[in-house]
């Protein structure tokens, strides 16, 4: 157990150094250098130069693992854990310069899930958690702080989901890129619950969907046609925080899926008979 927080910690350092990285980046980013993978589906030179970092410090960390990263500039053979990167989660939001974008990082050994970190680097809030340990925010130096203290470290912050109902429930909609297959789903969704719940939000990252849940700001969050590096750190950071995370059918085996759905608990059956109705 000492070992998986000793690891997770050092992640989080390698997360908010690519963090770093594409705050620096942002400032002089170009709309010019922006590819297009997919129909809406954008990446940069910046989320590739922040995978090629954290790929780089993981590998120093952790030799015989894997990967699994959005970018693809890492791979595995077989290796019993596997890092699972995000290296810029909310690329178009990054693009606008529309806030939130994030670093996620797990580590994942058959389909448990060991370690989970999300930075986020518009508010400078690192998410983790490690399998038995519990979920955590690392408080952003400064913020709220009296100026002599501001360079002082900050104790994390235990997170705990909310205990909301569906009526008053915050629930995060995501609007993934496969438009032609989710269309109706979606429309299907906002139809029964728009006017149901208290009110439904699109942040443009599922990451920070799933750590806004852990930490009690949304009380649910239910997208599908995502990647593992898109869901996997913020799940367990979900879990870990006393939240239920399911695939659209209803089953906590979604490690190897493209659908989440992340809640309170309290909302999950009935977010989950709306989704399959």
């Amino acid at each position: 157990m000492e070992r998986l927080e000793q690891l997770t910690l050092s992640v989080c350092d390698i997360a908010q150094r690519a963090g770093d990285y594409i705050r620096k980046e942002r400032r002089k980013f170009s709309l010019e250098r922006v590819e297009r993978k997919h129909a809406h589906d954008y990446v940069s030179y910046v989320d590739k130069g922040s995978e090629r970092l954290i790929v780089a410090a993981l590998k120093e960390l952790l030799p015989e693992a894997g990967f699994i990263t959005e970018e693809g500039l890492a791979g595995h053979d077989a290796e019993q854990l596997l890092w699972v990167v995000d290296p810029l989660d909310g690329t178009t939001n990054f693009i606008h310069q529309y806030a939130p974008y994030a670093v996620s990082i797990a580590l994942l050994k058959g389909k448990e899930i060991l370690i989970g970190v999300v930075y986020e680097i518009c508010a400078d809030e690192c998410f983790y958690a490690w399998n038995g340990g519990g979920a955590w925010l690392q408080v952003p130096r400064g913020l709220g702080r009296e100026p002599e203290e501001q360079n002082h470290a900050t104790r994390p912050v235990d997170l705990h989901v909310s205990s909301q109902k569906i009526q008053d429930a915050l629930l995060c909609l995501q609007l993934p890129y496969n438009s032609d297959a989710y269309k109706p789903v979606i429309k299907r969704l906002i139809d029964a619950l728009y006017g149901r719940v208290g009110s439904i939000r699109m942040c443009g990252s599922a990451a920070m969907a799933l750590c806004y849940v852990a930490c009690g700001r949304l009380d649910g969050y239910a997208e599908q046609y995502i990647g593992q590096w898109d869901y996997m750190a913020g799940s367990l950071i979900v879990k870990e925080a006393g939240g239920v995370v399911t695939d659209y059918a209803g089953s906590d085996d979604f490690t190897q899926g493209n659908s989440v759905v992340a809640t309170n608990g309290v909302v999950q059956q009935d977010l989950l008979a709306i989704i399959n109705s």
